[in-house]
Parts: C-alpha cells; structure tokens; sequence
C-alpha cells in the first residue's frame, strides 16, 4: 500500500459552516487506496484529533468526477464507468473513536474469475454519526440553560477516499494545455488556470509544481498542489492553482513552466508538462 499524506475532513454535510477546528477533527490515512497486480488486502487508519468521542459510519459510494474536480453522487455507471464496491468487502462498518485515539478498517479484494481489463473505482464514505443529547425537544435544552427558545443544528461532517482496483495491463497518458495566468485582485496575485487531460484506461494522478524563470535566468515556484487526479472515464478536468509570488502581486518578463509528476512515493516520474513565455 502506497504511503500517501494524511487527510483532514473534506465535506461537510448540515446546514452550518464549520470551523477550520471542526475540519481537522479526522485523519484519515492514506488518502487513496489502489489494489494493483497480486494485491488483495489494504487498511485505512482513522485518527481522532478532537476533544470527544466521534462515531462514524462506513459505507461503499459510487462518485463520479465533474468538469472542475468536484465529485457527484451516482448510483448507475455511465459510458466507461466501473464501479469496484462489488468487489470489496470492510470491516467494521461502524466504529466510536475515543480523543487522541485510531481504529484501522480493513479492506479485502474478491476479483471474479472472468474480471475484464481495466480500472475500477468505489470510495470508501466515512459519515460522522450524531450525538444523542437525550433532550426530548428543544424546549427542554433551553429551559435547563436559561436561555431562550431557539434552533438547535447539528452538523454532520464526513470524508471519502477512492478505493482503486486495476485489472490486466492499464495505462494512462497526461497532457497539459490551455495555460493561462488569471489576474487578480487586492486579495491576491491571481491563479493559474489550465485543462489537466487523459487518455488510456486508468487514472492519472500526480503532483503539479509551477515554476518561473526570470529574463535573467532566476528560478523560483510559484504554485504547487499535491495529489491531483482525473479519474477514469473522465478526459479532462479544468484546474486553478493560487500563484504564490515571493513579492509583489505580477510575474515580470519571463517563462512560466507547469509540471505534472508522479507522487514521490511511485518514483516522481515526468508525466506532462507545458510553459508560457510572458512579455
């Protein structure tokens, strides 16, 4: 199993904003999984960052990818989709993670003999259960604080990795085109903006790194976003990276560069590149 960084929560479902703390409160580790060759069996570990006991429920969803990167809740493949969670079996299905405290989910793969070649993709949905307070409205929680009637809202906060299972020989080729530099404001000096595409039968995914190359010949990044991905059957998605200039908020005359790696865990391989000469 590949070492992959750990993974704060990622979507919150309920109608309150949260916090950054309520984010941070679990780690999931690592954030992917992909079942390759002989492999059959892999684990996530699930870390309680907060200050209370949480519970999670695990369930097997299907996703598929938008234009943007944002994921979409199906329930039938489309043209190219293969769905995995019919292969894979987890346990437990539920846990209660004390504060300061981990519980391991393992996964095991069950291939059918006839599996055709390709790649297959489920995600592993981790949905915090909430607490019961044993109150019997909410009339009853005001009156033994001595406030007023009011609306009381639980946000239930969940996260979700891909489970990857590859069959046969798989490959995937990345182009990166489209690169443009987005102005921007007061806030900020802007974004990068560019099409991330695929081809082949399995997923891309990768590290993107920016650079700048001055007229006179210095060399400093400008941007960087770890573990990005276009996942099968998707062609494309559209990407905007923050620039981070060391001052100043516009790039002088010179190159921009914008590379796609592998992660450093499978060997950091060049996957694409692509540049922009600015005046």
């Amino acid at each position: 199993m590949r070492a992959t960084p750990k993974l704060s929560l990622l979507a919150a479902f309920g109608l309150l904003v949260l916090s950054r703390a309520a984010f941070a409160d679990l780690m999931l580790f690592p954030t992917r999984i992909v079942f390759d060759k002989q492999q059959r069996a892999a684990q996530v570990e699930l870390m309680n960052q907060g200050k209370t006991p949480e519970t999670y429920r695990i369930n097997l969803v299907n996703r598929r990818m938008g234009p943007n990167g944002e994921f979409i809740a199906i329930d039938a493949p489309g043209p190219g989709e293969q769905f995995a969670d019919a292969m894979l079996r987890y346990s437990p299905r539920q846990v209660t993670i004390p504060p300061g405290g981990s519980q391991i989910v393992r996964i095991l793969l069950r291939k059918p003999d006839d599996l055709a070649a390709g790649e297959y993709r489920s995600h592993l949905q981790f949905d915090r259960v909430a607490e019961a307070t044993g109150a019997s409205s909410v009339e009853d929680v005001a009156k033994r604080e001595g406030k007023d009637v009011g609306i009381v809202i639980q946000a239930l906060v969940g996260a979700s990795i891909p489970v990857i299972v590859r069959q046969g020989e798989t490959h995937a080729r990345a182009e990166l085109s489209e690169l443009a530099l987005q102005p921007g404001s007061t806030a900020g000096p802007g974004t990068l903006s560019f099409q991330m595409k695929r081809e082949g039968n399995r997923s891309l995914y990768g590290d993107l790194v920016a650079t700048f190359t001055t007229t006179a010949g210095v060399t400093f990044e400008v941007a960087r976003a770890g573990g990005v991905a276009v996942y099968v059957p998707n062609a494309a998605r559209r990407v905007q990276l923050p620039l981070q200039l060391p001052s100043g908020n516009a790039l002088p005359a010179g190159t921009l560069k914008l590379a796609l790696r592998e992660r450093p865990e499978s060997g950091g391989k060049l996957l694409a590149e692509t540049s922009l000469n600015l005046p």
